[in-house]
């Protein structure tokens, strides 16, 4: 029987969608899924739908919910993260603190501002997380969809080098599948690759039947003035190859979209997204305890696009697939930093994930990289120092934050989110910075 753990199972429709995938597989069925999350209500609603999903698809599940992470953690195979440190709260304070200082993002969760502040509160986390896996469970493979993906698995390889981690994100799946519903072609008789950083790799092969889709895709293009208005074909027109997150996603991570009222006009863009996006999550949830508690029955999605479900059938399995994963760059990507983590194609089977190694990447591709990664090592390196400086440096690196504000409102803003959340963040990094001066706590 394979064990799974999942860390932050408070995430209810995220973790139904998971355990359908799972029970889905007839070698599955008899899973033994332990659900931890520090909010007892959330886990009691998780609890109550594993098992309702586990009744619809045949009942031979053992679903067991722990307050307790080690209690979740001892004997898994397998321990999927999906926290979300400060929950709501601190995810809304991430882009309507900048907005105020009128720095625009629209999600605020991967690289920026949003991005650095939000993998700083979930270091202390991964840092403990690691620990107990090392006691409990050193042989499982941790399997993160927690976001900033690329900072909390370079973090994870700088705390915990020894564990088998791999970071999980669907864009690069629903990229293929998108634009090969927009070129008229069936997914499946498609062949894709990509690679770069997560929510900004670069669909490097793109095929149906031995050709090359991107001469298809450009003609499509030409035949809509209104594509031309989407953030990722720009980026695409510009670039050369189709970014794999959505325009959404996008264009806060680039310096030209953002930056003015007419450019988010002209792009159809909704600055604070993410904020009506939380609410909507909290709205569902209530909507599950609700059918719960009335008995009623949880609506299924159908078809599993997620890959830790596949990854965990393969590595029981023996099953090989092919399934796109974030991790250290052990010569995977020429031109990105090796300390660096990136997204890149996975064999994965009996024997675990075996990254492919993909050369270099086309020049520009890796230039509008190099700015994400900058971000990245800087905040990791913060966190590894604990110099409150490193934090302020990383918001200049990035290319959003540095279009719109002036380095004081950087530092300005930086130091309000730091206060905002407190004991949140590792205490050496609690504290505001002078310019050329000492650190002092605020």
């Amino acid at each position: 029987m394979v064990s799974i753990a999942f860390i932050g199972a408070g995430s209810v429709v995220f973790t139904r969608q998971l355990v359908a995938d799972i029970l889905r597989f007839p070698e599955l069925v008899d899973a033994r899924l332990v659900l931890h999350d520090i909010d007892p209500e959330r886990l009691d609603v998780a609890e109550a739908t594993a098992r309702q999903v586990d009744r619809q698809l045949g009942g031979r599940a053992t679903v067991i919910a722990a307050l307790d992470r080690r209690t979740a953690l001892d004997g898994a195979d397998f321990v999927i993260n999906m926290i979300q440190v400060g929950g709501v709260d601190a995810t809304i304070a991430d882009l309507e603190i900048p907005a105020r200082h009128g720095l625009r993002q629209t999600i605020g969760d991967t690289t920026g501002v949003g991005g650095i502040f939000r993998a700083l509160r979930t270091f202390p986390v991964l840092t403990a997380l690691a620990a107990d896996m090392r006691e409990l469970c050193p042989d499982a493979w941790l399997l993160n969809y927690t976001n900033p993906m690329a900072m909390n698995v370079w973090w994870l390889s700088v705390v915990a080098p020894e564990l088998k981690v791999a970071g999980l994100c669907h864009s690069v799946y629903w990229t293929a599948h998108d634009l090969a519903e927009l070129v008229g072609v069936p997914v499946e008789e498609t062949r894709f690759r990509a690679a770069g950083v997560n929510h900004q790799a670069w669909l490097l092969e793109w095929e149906h039947e031995g050709k090359d889709l991107y001469p298809v895709l450009r003609d499509r293009i030409r035949t809509d003035p209104e594509l031309e208005r989407r953030v990722r074909v720009e980026i695409f027109r510009r670039i050369g190859y189709y970014p794999t997150e959505t325009s959404e996603h996008s264009s806060e991570y680039l310096s030209w979209f953002l930056r003015s009222d007419a450019q988010i006009d002209r792009y159809r863009l909704q600055p604070l997204e993410y904020v009506g996006i939380s609410r909507e999550n909290l709205a569902e949830l209530d909507r599950a305890k609700q059918t719960l508690a009335a008995g009623g029955e949880l609506e299924l999605e159908e078809g599993a696009s997620e890959y830790a479900p596949q990854i965990i059938h393969s590595m029981v399995t023996g099953t090989r697939r092919e399934v796109h994963v974030n991790v250290l760059n052990r010569g995977l990507i020429d031109n990105l930093g090796q300390d660096a983590v990136v997204e890149v194609p996975a064999i994965v089977d009996g024997s675990g994930i075996t990254p492919v190694a993909m050369g270099a990447l086309p020049i520009q591709c890796a230039a509008v990289n190099q700015a994400y990664v900058s971000v990245g090592r800087l905040t990791v390196e913060a966190a590894r120092t604990g110099d409150p400086l490193l934090v302020r440096q990383a918001a200049l690196m990035d290319p959003n934050t540095a279009s719109t504000l002036t380095p004081e409102q950087i530092w300005a803003l930086c130091d309000e989110l730091t206060a905002a959340h407190g004991d949140l963040l590792p205490e050496a990094l609690r504290s505001s910075v002078v310019v050329g001066g000492p650190a002092s706590a605020l």
